[in-house]
């Protein structure tokens, strides 16, 4: 692959993954606050999104190690909204569908620029 085609296909990959991340974790708030939450008033399961801070610095800087670790805590989120997905009803089933939805887009995103930015890759460059 070319150099510069790599160059700018990595930089959107890179912002998929941040954008991915920050749609997930206010999904996850909008959903446990407002839109449908377990109890009237919001749910403490808003908190659920706070974990997803932990990566964020990571993967604003690039950090390939941050890309790699965060492939597979996203599974978490994942396996919560198949869950949820399944047994909910009504706005919570559509809302579980869109966080599996976004936690495949933040995997594929995150796995790709891992890929991208192996030092193989850029050796051989």
């Amino acid at each position: 692959m070319n150099a510069v085609l790599l160059e700018t296909w990595r930089g959107r990959v890179q912002w998929g993954a941040i954008l991915g991340l920050i749609a997930l974790i206010a999904l996850c708030m909008a959903w446990e606050l407002w839109w449908a939450p377990l109890r009237s008033g919001g749910s403490v399961l808003m908190l659920k999104a706070l974990p997803l801070l932990l990566p964020l610095p990571g993967l604003l800087k690039g950090r390939r190690y941050t890309y790699q670790w965060c492939s597979m805590f996203i599974l978490l989120w994942f396996i919560e909204g198949v869950m949820r997905g399944w047994s909910d009803t009504g706005v919570s089933r559509m809302l579980a569908w869109a966080e599996v939805a976004l936690s495949i887009w933040i995997y594929v995103m995150v796995v790709l620029y891992a890929r991208w930015t192996r030092p193989s890759l850029s050796a051989a460059a």
